[in-house]
């Protein structure tokens, strides 16, 4: 695929996929859906074993089927990364994304979540949560091997390194990196509203496990156990919004 103002690219990234890492979600041979798109998401899709083309996303809502959750990773002309994408590509496949869940019986209970690639260990000059390893020779914020604790409020938790395998916690991050954006968009989002709350990718998890899974944790260290939650971004009582569709092209409002 070609993204705008950039050389042709291989639009997958392995190392970007999640579930490729899990074996009760791995697709190794990526193989296709042995079922329709009305059968997309469940059990009976043994072949694919969860994991789709993009494509085979508009397929199931275009037969009436959205699973509960569903992880969107754009192609790689499309994610926003320098070098191999461009902002118009992005905005282009969020647009499309949304506009296609609006048009559908979904919409009304539904929430779009856009999050953004980690900081790959650089960090914020607003620190406020340092985490040490138990082995501090892999952590570096001040230098190699220097995780230098300083006072904070929020989540004492990581006063102690979260458990990880066998016990033992994840190595290598004194804390979190960089702010990134994280976005709510849905009719239940509130008006006119930042969070300033904590909260990082796992947060994503967290609010995955309080909805469908009686908040049941991860493990194994995983940070779920102490993000932040995003539920202070609904308002469940409030009027829905209307729906809002833009032209995925120039980001504007595309009126009837």
């Amino acid at each position: 695929m070609t993204a705008a103002g950039v050389a042709p690219s291989k639009d997958y990234v392995p190392h970007h996929e999640p579930f490729q890492y899990y074996v009760s979600t791995r697709n190794p041979n990526h193989t296709r859906p042995s079922v329709q798109p009305t059968s997309y998401g469940t059990s009976k899709d043994a072949g694919a074993n969860h994991q789709y083309d993009t494509h085979d996303f508009f397929d199931a809502l275009n037969a009436g089927n959205l699973a509960s959750v569903t992880f969107l990773k754009p192609p790689k002309f499309q994610n926003a990364h320098p070098g191999n994408s461009d902002p118009l590509d992005e905005q282009n496949f969020v647009v499309s994304v949304i506009n296609a869940l609006q048009a559908t019986q979904f919409w009304e209970s539904t929430a779009v979540i856009v999050a953004y690639d980690d900081s790959d260990g650089w960090y914020d000059h607003a620190n406020h949560v340092i985490n040490p390893s138990f082995n501090t020779n892999v952590d570096a914020l001040e230098g190699t091997g220097i995780c230098e604790p300083l006072p904070h409020t929020f989540f004492p938790a990581f006063e102690t390194p979260l458990p990880g395998i066998e016990g033992k916690p994840v190595n290598g991050r004194c804390g979190y990196g960089p702010r990134l954006p994280l976005l709510v968009i849905s009719p239940w989002a509130k008006h006119n509203f930042v969070d300033h709350r904590v909260t990082d990718q796992s947060s994503i998890i967290r609010f995955v496990e309080d909805n469908w899974l009686n908040g049941e944790r991860i493990g194994q260290g995983s940070y779920d156990a102490v993000a932040g939650s995003l539920f202070d971004m609904f308002d469940f009582q409030q009027l829905p919004y209307t729906k809002l569709k833009l032209d995925p092209v120039t980001g504007l409002v595309k009126f009837p």
